[in-house]
């Protein structure tokens, strides 16, 4: 299935934004809730206080009424009860007219007050036996005995006679429903209390709040959920988009095109990996470069080696039919035959040898002894083998060596070899009563040791090709020649660091450099 990662970090991020949102929703409500109901506490302290101190300034007017005779109303001469029901003595008609506009106007106010907070009030006086109440509440009996109200609203209505202001959260059996309590003393001048005030408000009402603003909430939360939707398809797109062209990368690499680029620049993980891939790529590509050069190189090693050994074969197997079918009869034309045979022979034994020697070479596994040498002794030992192929060529050496000495580490008897061939080589193509100059000389921490001859040099269309395998010149002067002679010289000196170079000279002839690195002497 396709964008499978899309789906999963789309899924994972509104996920995890639902539980954010979930968790965020339940401490909102609850922090909200308790934050609303600490407000209305604060709101209703402040407000039973004032209506406290009003109450406690209307009582100064006239204290020859108490605060039950207040809420009562007047007493009225024709016994008849007064606007709140509760029946009136004779003999008090001013007191009547007084008191009933007390009544009057204290009513309005705690009307007016209950109207405007939102909330019901009580008015408890000192003898703690009737709770008499403002208007909102005229579905509530007019009076409760104190021993009715529940433990919480007891505590305030104690405190509030103390002379402390103080709320609490209780369920109230009166009213049938959870409330928040406020009582507050009235305080005279004198200092007494005669009363207290009691607000109630109910804790419904809050939490209708509360609920409108978890609904609020919500809403927002699912334009949230629904806004979280596309920025997730945007970043997944984004994040997948890489992946899809490393995707599509890996299956042209897999398909053998390394040269295939991911085309990936960003600079986080994603963009490490895609620059490992683009890599990898060039390694391979480089790999199949090699492994193209390598097949390459095994056919024409096939190919060469089959016509190396093909001619000496020929000649072998010629020679030897004539002799056995009697077709050389002559014993000086046999002897001739069989010394053809014979250097057929040796040619063969040196090409395996040099085959020998150079797969050895190739072979990273093979050891190469190295221990402290002396390149003067081992070039002094080098003309004097060469020295009998020399003469027979009318060759001679021309040595010269600025030191005494030329420490140096390496494989003495490879390092023979090496210079051996380059010798061989250059004797080899020196015309008769020439020379072959060799010059060992100190440049800072490298030896430098050239090998010129005095022939006609190398063809530029040659000089690049010297060292492979095979690659000879097809010459009078190289018919003897195996062709491996210069490519394990070169091998030699690539596995003892030596660095070497082929030009030919102004003066005529191929001019072959070696620098070795030299060591200090103890």
């Amino acid at each position: 299935m396709k964008n499978k990662i899309l789906l999963k970090l789309v899924l994972y991020f509104v996920s995890s934004f639902l539980v954010f949102a979930i968790i965020l929703s339940v401490v909102f409500s609850i922090l909200f809730s308790m934050h609303n109901v600490e407000i209305h506490k604060a709101e209703l302290e402040r407000h039973v206080e004032s209506v406290a101190v009003t109450l406690a300034n209307i009582l100064e007017d006239d204290t020859s009424l108490s605060i039950r005779q207040r809420m009562a109303g007047p007493e009225c001469g024709s016994g008849m009860r007064c606007g709140n029901g509760v029946g009136c003595g004779s003999g008090n008609g001013a007191r009547c007219g007084m008191g009933g506009r007390g009544m009057m106007t204290l009513r309005k106010y705690l009307q007016f007050v209950e109207d405007t907070v939102n909330c019901s009030i009580w008015i408890v006086d000192c003898e703690l036996e009737r709770i008499d109440f403002g208007g909102r509440c005229e579905h509530v009996q007019d009076s409760f005995d104190f021993g009715d109200l529940p433990e919480c609203a007891e505590q305030v209505i104690v405190d509030a006679f103390a002379g402390t202001t103080s709320t609490n959260e209780h369920f109230s059996n009166i009213l049938g429903m959870r409330t928040i309590s406020a009582a507050a003393p009235i305080v005279m001048q004198d200092g007494t209390v005669p009363g207290v005030v009691v607000m109630h408000n109910y804790v419904s009402e809050i939490n209708t709040i509360t609920s409108s603003g978890f609904a609020i909430l919500m809403i927002s939360m699912a334009a949230a959920v629904v806004i979280s939707v596309f920025v997730a398809f945007a970043f997944s797109i984004r994040f997948t988009k890489p992946l899809n062209k490393m995707k599509a990368a890996a299956l042209c690499i897999s398909a053998g095109d390394y040269e295939v680029k991911t085309g990936v620049t960003q600079v986080d993980e994603i963009g490490e990996l895609a620059s490992v891939l683009d890599g990898m790529a060039d390694k391979l590509a480089m790999s199949a470069k090699e492994r193209e050069k390598l097949e390459k190189l095994r056919r024409d090693f096939v190919a060469n080696v089959s016509h190396e050994l093909r001619t000496p074969i020929t000649v072998i197997r010629g020679s030897l039919e004539a002799i056995l079918d009697g077709v050389v009869s002559d014993k000086e034309k046999a002897t001739e035959f069989q010394e053809q045979m014979l250097n057929e022979c040796m040619y063969l034994e040196r090409l395996v040898t040099d085959l020998l020697d150079l797969s050895r070479l190739q072979n990273t596994d093979f050891a190469i002894e190295t221990q402290p040498v002396d390149l003067k002794d081992i070039i002094d030992d080098v003309m004097r083998t060469m020295a009998r192929v020399a003469e027979q060529k009318e060759v001679d050496f021309d040595f010269v060596c600025e030191e005494n000495t030329f420490p140096a580490i390496g494989d003495y008897g490879r390092l023979r070899q090496m210079l051996i061939n380059v010798v061989d080589n250059a004797i080899k193509f020196s015309p008769p009563q020439s020379k072959v100059s060799i010059s060992l000389a100190r440049k800072g921490d490298t030896a430098q040791i050239q090998i010129r001859d005095q022939g006609s040099g190398i063809l530029l269309e040659d000089i690049d090709h010297i060292f492979e395998r095979f690659y000879k010149q097809r010459s009078e002067q190289n018919k003897s020649g195996t062709g491996l002679g210069l490519a394990i010289a070169k091998q030699i000196a690539d596995r003892h660091g030596i660095a070497i170079e082929v030009a030919n000279s102004p003066d005529g002839g191929a001019v072959f450099t070696f620098k070795v690195a030299l060591i200090g002497i103890e």
